[in-house]
This record gives C-alpha cells, structure tokens and sequence, in this order.
C-alpha cells in the first residue's frame, strides 16, 4: 500500500517526529506506531529537558522560601498559570487553578460548589458520551443531595439529540456538565450553543476539555464556559497536572476543596482565614516540576499552531477513515459530521482486546476495551471498541501499518 507523504502543507511531520525520543524504539521487534494518544500524547525532547533542568537547576518548594532557588521555582510554576490564561483566554490569571487532572477538576467543582448550591430536587444534565469522571462525581452528589441526575440522548452516528436537550432544561436545572470531545467518540459537541441554552435557564456549564484542548482552539471567554477542565498529559505535557478554569465570581463564592498549608491567609484554633484566588483551592505542595513543565508543552503546541496540527489530524482522520471503510465486517462507532481525530470500531466476531493484543505484537499501539464509557458503548450495543487516535507526529505510513495489521488479523481470527 502506498500513501502520500508525511509532509501536510506547512506541516514538516517527520521534522515533529525527531523531537519524540520514543517514537525511535521498536515494540517485539516492530517499529513503534504509536496510537493511543487520546489516552495520553507522547512528550517532545524540550519537555523532557525541561523536567531534568527543573530538577537539576532549581528544584525548590515554591512560594513560601526567600532564598534563590525558592523564587526561581516560584517564578517559573507562576509563568505557566500565565501561560495557561493566555492558552484558553481566561479573563485573569487567577481563575486558573491548578489540580491532579482533569478528573481532578470536575470533583473539585463538584465538592465544592456542588455541595453548596445543589438542593433536594435540583436538577443536573449530563450527556450520553460522558467519560465516567463526568458522570461518576455527579452521581455521588445527587444521591448526596437527593437531586436528579439528567441524560441527554445520542443518535446512531454519535451526535447529541440538541431538541432532547432542551426538553431536559427547566428551571430546576442547576448545572449541565458536558464533553467538548468525547473520548470514545471523536464527536465534537456544540458546545457554545449548549452554553448558550443552560444560561437562558440560569444554569451553569462544566466543561470537559480533556480531549478538546489539544485539538481546538479554546477561548472560554467566548464560549461563555463557567467552568473548564482539561490536563497536561493530553497535550504533550506530563502527567499529574490538571487545570480548572472558573469565573472569577464563581470560584471566589466557592469553599475550599482541601485544607492545609498554601491555602490559607491566617490560622489561629479560632478561625482560618483563607487565601485569594488561585491558592484557596490549591492545598499543600502541588506538582511543581510537572506543573513548571506544562507551560514548555504549551510553547511547543503554540510555535506549530493548532490549526495546523488540525490540518494534519484531519487529513489523517480522513485517509485511516477511508481505508477502514473498506475492510469487510469491519464497523466504524461514532460517524459524527464534526470530529478530532479519532476512530473507534468494531470487527465481526473479534473481541477487540484480542485486535488490541495481535496489533501489539506488531509494535501498533491503539486503546480497546469501554474506555471509561460504558453507558455509552451500552447505548451503542457494543461491550467496547477499538480506538486509534492520531496526533500531530502521526504519518500516513503509519496508518497504513495499522491496516495491514488489521488485514492480517482478520486474516488470523475471523
């Protein structure tokens, strides 16, 4: 099989590629094809440098510490909190708050401002696609506060019923909590027009941008998005950091998620006065070196431009989709009209653990299994899939060893 080459307009792939030291290893003797980036991207040399420079030049606890390499540590964990602001355009750095992930930052709003606003007979909208972090913290609080717990519906191709979604809105809806990009999916919501529809009810809207934040440009301003959660490991970033964006009004309303030290003003046995934003939610040591590191990805993701890693992604997205479409028994879940890049599919009387298994074997690595959305592979009558998902350093070549691969393991098992 024979693929165009790697090189998108303006896009130099095997350039990318380069600065990804593990795209060089092989897997059982196979060159890596590396396809399970919705999980988590792979991290470029200059991440990689950074996290050893912070270790070796300037490792230090932050904030507190008078001395050089106390402010220099502070400086820099700062300069990604500004970093980030720009990256979504916040409207002031201090609506940036920094957590464990993703899942992090959904429980924290849901302990918090849940917790305080969310009464008996409250009403909560989530949707069919939701990851389980945005379906799990939901459940704890309405079976908490005895409030109800809504679901919008999906059509066949993976999309949101939108006139089902407004029939779920009412006065008594408190709160919709909703993906940009499901993960299992590729779908992109509308997400400004479900924002737009929540408000006019005066609910609030989470938004889940774990998927979404590599892919899209992000302006929660625009959106209008109360709240927005996403993390660094999707995003050429390392693990363990996670980041909430929040109304200023919003977070300023909000108790604390945690106690102890950095989050607080004064503490006497009497009575604890806590910190201003953003350090009232961000409770002990955080995740420094990690944290500092952040804003390194985010430089790499900005000097390349989102949108031509779009370019690139959909170009991908449409070439693997096309080929799949040709392979007999096999079925593609989730044919929505607006989608990142990613497939998921199914293959006739082959578990897709055992694709998942034979494809390793060959140094391809894709996701398989319900990837937590098991309400939506229940919707979607499957008990799981098999997902590839594309990043920017992905080639067509690479998409080609994916099909033969698949070819010869049809060839093995069906």
């Amino acid at each position: 099989m024979i693929s165009s080459p790697a090189i998108t307009k303006e896009l130099d792939v095997y350039a990318i590629r380069r600065q990804f030291p593990v795209l060089n290893r092989e897997v059982k003797g196979k060159p890596l094809v590396y396809f399970d980036n919705a999980a988590t991207s792979q991290k470029p040399q200059a991440v990689i440098d950074a996290l050893v420079q912070y270790y070796s030049g300037f490792n230090a606890n932050i904030h507190r510490g008078i001395h050089t390499l106390a402010e220099e540590a502070t400086a820099a964990f700062e300069a990604t909190r500004d970093a980030v602001k720009q990256f979504i355009n916040a409207g002031a750095r201090e609506e940036i708050i920094f957590t464990r992930g993703t899942t992090e930052s959904i429980n924290l709003v849901a302990y918090t401002w849940g917790r305080q606003n969310i009464k008996a007979g409250d009403e909560i909208i989530i949707s069919t696609m939701e990851h389980h972090s945005n379906i799990v913290p939901w459940q704890i609080l309405c079976e908490e506060k005895n409030a109800i717990l809504k679901v919008i519906p999906i059509n066949d191709e993976g999309e949101l019923l939108m006139d089902e979604y407004e029939k779920l809105l009412s006065p008594k809806t408190k709160l919709v909590s909703i993906v940009h990009v499901s993960n299992a999916l590729g779908t992109v919501n509308p997400v400004k027009q479900i924002i737009d529809l929540a408000h006019k009810t005066g609910a609030l809207v989470l938004v889940d941008g774990a998927q979404s934040s590599v892919h899209l440009d992000i302006d929660v301003q625009k959106m209008d998005a109360d709240f927005f959660a996403f993390s660094s490991h999707k995003l050429y970033g390392p693990t363990g950091v996670g980041i909430l964006y929040g109304k200023r009004s919003l977070l300023e309303a909000m108790p604390p998620f945690q106690g102890g030290g950095e989050m607080i003003k004064e503490v006497s046995f009497g009575k604890t006065i806590y910190a201003d934003l953003p350090y009232k939610f961000e409770a002990g040591t955080p995740n420094i070196g990690d944290t500092i590191v952040l804003k390194t990805a985010i430089d790499f993701v900005n000097a390349i431009g989102k949108s031509k890693i779009r370019t690139h992604e959909n170009e991908l997205l449409s070439y693997a989709t096309g080929l799949l479409e040709q392979i007999p028994g096999l079925q593609i879940i989730g044919r929505a009209k607006e989608k990142v890049s990613l497939i998921s599919f199914v293959i006739d009387k082959i578990h897709s653990q055992d694709i998942g298994i034979l494809l390793d074997n060959r140094g391809i690595a894709v996701r398989t299994g319900h990837h937590c959305a098991q309400p939506l592979m229940q919707r979607c009558g499957i008990t799981g899939t098999t997902r590839a998902s594309f990043a920017v350093y992905n080639t067509k070549e690479e998409i080609d060893e994916l099909i033969t691969g698949l070819q010869k393991v049809i060839k093995m098992l069906a």
